[in-house]
Protein backbone atom coordinates (compact mmCIF):
# COMPACT_ATOMS: atom_id res chain seq x y z
CA UNK A 1 0.00 0.00 0.00
CA UNK A 2 1.11 3.42 -0.96
CA UNK A 3 2.30 6.14 1.97
CA UNK A 4 -0.64 8.11 3.14
CA UNK A 5 1.23 11.34 2.26
CA UNK A 6 1.91 9.77 -1.69
CA UNK A 7 -1.86 8.86 -2.09
CA UNK A 8 -2.95 12.05 -0.98
CA UNK A 9 -0.26 14.29 -3.28
CA UNK A 10 -1.67 11.90 -5.69
CA UNK A 11 -4.89 13.06 -5.72
CA UNK A 12 -4.05 17.01 -6.39
CA UNK A 13 -4.29 18.19 -9.71
CA UNK A 14 -0.77 17.78 -11.16
CA UNK A 15 0.37 21.31 -11.05
CA UNK A 16 -0.89 21.94 -7.37
CA UNK A 17 1.58 19.31 -6.32
CA UNK A 18 4.26 21.28 -4.63
CA UNK A 19 7.45 19.77 -7.04
CA UNK A 20 5.09 20.53 -10.23
CA UNK A 21 4.00 23.60 -8.94
CA UNK A 22 7.16 25.16 -8.66
CA UNK A 23 8.28 23.99 -11.96
CA UNK A 24 5.47 25.06 -13.56
CA UNK A 25 4.90 28.34 -11.87
CA UNK A 26 7.69 29.16 -10.36
CA UNK A 27 9.16 29.27 -6.87
CA UNK A 28 7.34 32.06 -6.24
CA UNK A 29 3.49 30.34 -6.35
CA UNK A 30 4.26 28.40 -3.35
CA UNK A 31 2.87 28.89 0.12
CA UNK A 32 5.30 28.61 2.66
CA UNK A 33 3.66 24.98 3.75
CA UNK A 34 4.32 24.26 0.14
CA UNK A 35 8.07 25.32 0.53
CA UNK A 36 8.81 23.22 3.87
CA UNK A 37 6.76 20.27 2.31
CA UNK A 38 9.54 20.22 -0.40
CA UNK A 39 12.65 20.16 2.05
CA UNK A 40 10.45 17.73 3.78
CA UNK A 41 10.29 15.28 0.68
CA UNK A 42 8.66 12.49 2.56
CA UNK A 43 5.70 12.21 5.07
CA UNK A 44 4.73 9.01 7.41
CA UNK A 45 1.80 6.57 7.71
CA UNK A 46 -0.25 8.82 9.17
CA UNK A 47 0.17 12.46 7.88
CA UNK A 48 1.77 13.52 4.96
CA UNK A 49 4.82 15.90 4.24
CA UNK A 50 2.56 19.07 3.60
CA UNK A 51 0.84 18.01 7.02
CA UNK A 52 3.99 17.95 8.64
CA UNK A 53 5.04 20.98 7.36
CA UNK A 54 1.68 22.91 8.53
CA UNK A 55 2.27 21.35 11.91
CA UNK A 56 5.79 22.57 11.95
CA UNK A 57 4.23 26.46 10.74
CA UNK A 58 1.64 26.03 13.82
CA UNK A 59 4.11 25.63 15.89
CA UNK A 60 5.92 28.96 14.89
CA UNK A 61 2.84 30.90 15.06
CA UNK A 62 2.90 30.81 11.51
CA UNK A 63 6.12 33.13 11.27
CA UNK A 64 8.80 32.54 9.33
CA UNK A 65 10.91 34.72 11.98
CA UNK A 66 9.77 32.36 14.83
CA UNK A 67 10.52 29.49 12.71
CA UNK A 68 13.80 30.69 12.09
CA UNK A 69 14.34 29.91 16.23
CA UNK A 70 13.39 26.97 16.54
CA UNK A 71 15.99 24.26 17.76
CA UNK A 72 16.46 21.10 16.33
CA UNK A 73 14.89 19.59 19.34
CA UNK A 74 12.34 21.78 19.01
CA UNK A 75 11.46 19.82 15.22
CA UNK A 76 12.13 16.38 16.47
CA UNK A 77 9.19 17.15 18.81
CA UNK A 78 6.80 16.76 15.80
CA UNK A 79 5.69 13.66 14.38
CA UNK A 80 7.15 12.92 11.54
CA UNK A 81 10.28 14.79 11.52
CA UNK A 82 13.29 12.79 12.57
CA UNK A 83 16.90 13.53 13.05
CA UNK A 84 17.55 13.88 9.04
CA UNK A 85 14.57 16.35 8.56
CA UNK A 86 15.18 18.17 10.67
CA UNK A 87 18.79 19.25 10.31
CA UNK A 88 17.84 19.49 6.83
CA UNK A 89 15.28 22.38 7.81
CA UNK A 90 18.28 24.04 10.61
CA UNK A 91 20.53 23.89 7.60
CA UNK A 92 18.19 25.48 4.82
CA UNK A 93 17.53 28.15 7.16
CA UNK A 94 21.31 29.12 8.22
CA UNK A 95 21.56 29.07 4.16
CA UNK A 96 19.16 31.83 4.15
CA UNK A 97 20.42 33.63 6.58
CA UNK A 98 24.01 33.67 5.77
CA UNK A 99 22.87 35.01 2.08
CA UNK A 100 20.67 37.75 3.63
CA UNK A 101 23.54 38.67 5.87
CA UNK A 102 26.81 38.27 3.43
CA UNK A 103 26.37 42.18 1.93
CA UNK A 104 28.48 43.73 4.20
CA UNK A 105 31.11 40.58 3.77
CA UNK A 106 31.14 41.29 -0.08
CA UNK A 107 31.54 45.36 0.55
CA UNK A 108 35.39 46.14 -0.04
CA UNK A 109 35.27 48.81 2.30
CA UNK A 110 33.19 49.23 5.66
CA UNK A 111 32.16 53.23 5.89
CA UNK A 112 30.51 53.40 9.42
CA UNK A 113 28.96 51.43 12.15
CA UNK A 114 25.71 50.78 10.75
CA UNK A 115 26.88 48.30 8.02
CA UNK A 116 28.01 46.36 9.63
CA UNK A 117 25.39 46.45 12.95
CA UNK A 118 22.62 45.27 10.27
CA UNK A 119 24.79 42.51 9.14
CA UNK A 120 25.28 41.39 12.59
CA UNK A 121 21.36 42.00 13.53
CA UNK A 122 20.69 39.32 10.92
CA UNK A 123 23.48 37.15 11.25
CA UNK A 124 22.12 36.56 15.64
CA UNK A 125 18.58 37.50 15.36
CA UNK A 126 17.48 34.11 15.99
CA UNK A 127 20.00 33.03 18.97
CA UNK A 128 18.50 32.77 22.51
CA UNK A 129 22.71 32.97 23.99
CA UNK A 130 25.25 35.54 23.34
CA UNK A 131 28.46 35.31 21.05
CA UNK A 132 31.24 37.42 21.13
CA UNK A 133 32.54 38.23 17.40
CA UNK A 134 35.72 40.24 15.40
CA UNK A 135 35.80 41.59 12.12
CA UNK A 136 39.31 42.21 11.05
CA UNK A 137 39.79 44.60 8.70
CA UNK A 138 43.34 45.26 6.48
CA UNK A 139 44.90 49.09 6.63
CA UNK A 140 42.45 50.38 3.80
CA UNK A 141 39.37 49.36 6.54
CA UNK A 142 38.54 46.45 4.28
CA UNK A 143 37.28 43.15 5.86
CA UNK A 144 39.65 40.58 5.72
CA UNK A 145 37.87 37.83 7.87
CA UNK A 146 35.01 37.76 10.70
CA UNK A 147 35.53 34.95 13.32
CA UNK A 148 32.74 34.45 16.49
CA UNK A 149 35.68 33.94 19.33
CA UNK A 150 33.51 32.70 21.94
CA UNK A 151 29.55 31.14 22.40
CA UNK A 152 27.95 31.84 25.92
CA UNK A 153 24.56 31.17 28.07
CA UNK A 154 21.28 33.56 28.07
CA UNK A 155 23.69 36.13 29.92
CA UNK A 156 26.95 36.34 28.51
CA UNK A 157 29.96 34.86 27.37
CA UNK A 158 33.51 35.63 27.78
CA UNK A 159 36.26 36.81 24.93
CA UNK A 160 40.40 36.16 25.83
CA UNK A 161 42.49 39.15 24.32
CA UNK A 162 44.94 36.86 23.56
CA UNK A 163 42.44 35.03 21.00
CA UNK A 164 41.89 37.48 19.52
CA UNK A 165 45.13 39.24 19.03
CA UNK A 166 46.47 35.90 18.12
CA UNK A 167 44.32 35.69 14.81
CA UNK A 168 44.64 39.19 13.97
CA UNK A 169 48.30 38.96 13.88
CA UNK A 170 47.73 35.56 11.37
CA UNK A 171 44.92 37.75 9.14
CA UNK A 172 47.47 40.47 8.98
CA UNK A 173 44.55 42.96 10.59
CA UNK A 174 45.79 46.46 11.11
CA UNK A 175 42.30 47.19 13.03
CA UNK A 176 39.04 45.07 15.04
CA UNK A 177 35.72 45.54 15.49
CA UNK A 178 34.65 43.96 17.78
CA UNK A 179 30.80 42.42 18.10
CA UNK A 180 28.39 40.55 20.00
CA UNK A 181 24.44 40.10 20.91
CA UNK A 182 22.07 40.72 23.65
CA UNK A 183 18.84 38.25 23.05
CA UNK A 184 17.42 40.09 26.25
CA UNK A 185 16.55 43.19 23.56
CA UNK A 186 18.35 45.73 26.55
CA UNK A 187 20.91 47.78 24.21
CA UNK A 188 22.84 49.39 27.33
CA UNK A 189 26.37 48.12 27.85
CA UNK A 190 27.35 46.02 30.86
CA UNK A 191 30.48 47.29 32.92
CA UNK A 192 32.07 44.38 32.02
CA UNK A 193 31.02 45.13 28.27
CA UNK A 194 32.73 48.48 28.91
CA UNK A 195 35.99 46.49 30.79
CA UNK A 196 36.47 44.04 28.29
CA UNK A 197 36.45 46.70 25.53
CA UNK A 198 39.43 48.44 27.14
CA UNK A 199 41.35 45.42 28.00
CA UNK A 200 40.90 44.33 24.39
CA UNK A 201 42.31 48.29 23.02
CA UNK A 202 44.96 48.15 25.30
CA UNK A 203 46.22 45.01 24.58
CA UNK A 204 45.87 45.55 20.97
CA UNK A 205 47.96 48.92 21.09
CA UNK A 206 51.18 46.91 21.84
CA UNK A 207 50.64 45.45 18.32
CA UNK A 208 49.56 48.38 16.89
CA UNK A 209 46.57 46.89 16.21
CA UNK A 210 43.57 49.51 16.45
CA UNK A 211 40.00 48.59 18.00
CA UNK A 212 37.46 50.56 15.71
CA UNK A 213 35.01 50.04 17.50
CA UNK A 214 32.45 47.22 19.36
CA UNK A 215 29.13 47.10 18.61
CA UNK A 216 26.35 45.16 20.56
CA UNK A 217 23.21 43.81 18.67
CA UNK A 218 19.43 43.18 19.29
CA UNK A 219 16.57 43.11 17.78
CA UNK A 220 15.91 46.41 19.12
CA UNK A 221 19.03 47.86 17.17
CA UNK A 222 22.39 48.17 18.01
CA UNK A 223 24.67 50.48 20.48
CA UNK A 224 28.04 51.22 18.90
CA UNK A 225 30.79 52.30 21.65
CA UNK A 226 32.41 54.29 18.95
CA UNK A 227 29.66 56.20 17.61
CA UNK A 228 28.98 57.47 21.69
CA UNK A 229 32.38 58.30 22.38
CA UNK A 230 33.53 55.66 24.86
CA UNK A 231 36.40 54.68 22.60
Amino acid sequence: MLPEEKKGIQKWAEDDRPREKLRLKGVMSLSDAELLTIIIRNGTKNNSAFEIAQEILWMSKNNLMELGKLSLRDLMKIKGMGMTKSIIIIAALELGRRRHSSDVLQKPVVAGSASVANWLQTRFQDLNHEIFAVVFLNRGNRITHFEIISSGGLTGTVADPRIILKIALEEEAVSLILCHNHPSGNLKPSRADEELTLKIREAAKFFDIRVLDHLIVSSEGYFSFADEGLL
